[in-house]
């Protein structure tokens, strides 16, 4: 398939697939010089690599699980590392989310009076919302 049919069938950017290439994660079957050609296995790599990306690991991270020849060589521990962190993602969210419930039908006549809006909002100021923080360690930021 050339590039064009790729990104078609794919719906990754030609310019995409080229810098896929250039960093290693995809090969291209032609010459150099020539219209870059991929094998049909291609369209696996880049489902590969969206999966990667959708669990938040960097293009590096999934290089290093795709030997010189395509095959996959997962890194568990790193999978595990990841899903820990997306769990602890999850549960601040969670939280979030029920604090923003609580406050939006809180019978407090004003926020500044409830209690867990109040919880809420040391919360956020502390830092604890910080979604990068969350599920790794983070030195704390300098006020």
């Amino acid at each position: 398939m050339d590039i064009s049919e790729v990104a078609k069938r794919s719906g990754v950017p030609a310019s995409t697939l080229r810098y896929y290439e250039k960093v290693g994660l995809i090969s291209s079957t032609a010459p150099q010089g020539a219209r870059r050609q991929f094998a049909p296995a291609v369209l696996d790599h880049l489902a590969l690599i969206a999966l990667g990306q959708a669990a938040s690991l960097s293009l590096e991270e999934i290089h290093s699980m795709l030997s010189p020849a395509g095959q996959v060589d997962v890194d568990r521990q790193l999978l595990a590392a990841k899903a820990d962190d997306i769990d602890a993602t999850i549960k601040q969210l969670r939280a979030v989310s029920r604090g923003l419930r609580h406050a939006a039908a809180c019978p407090a006549p004003s926020h500044a009076e409830c209690p867990t809006f109040q919880g809420l909002l040391k919360a956020a100021a502390s830092g604890a919302l910080d979604r990068q923080r969350v599920g790794r360690k983070v030195a704390p930021k300098k006020r």
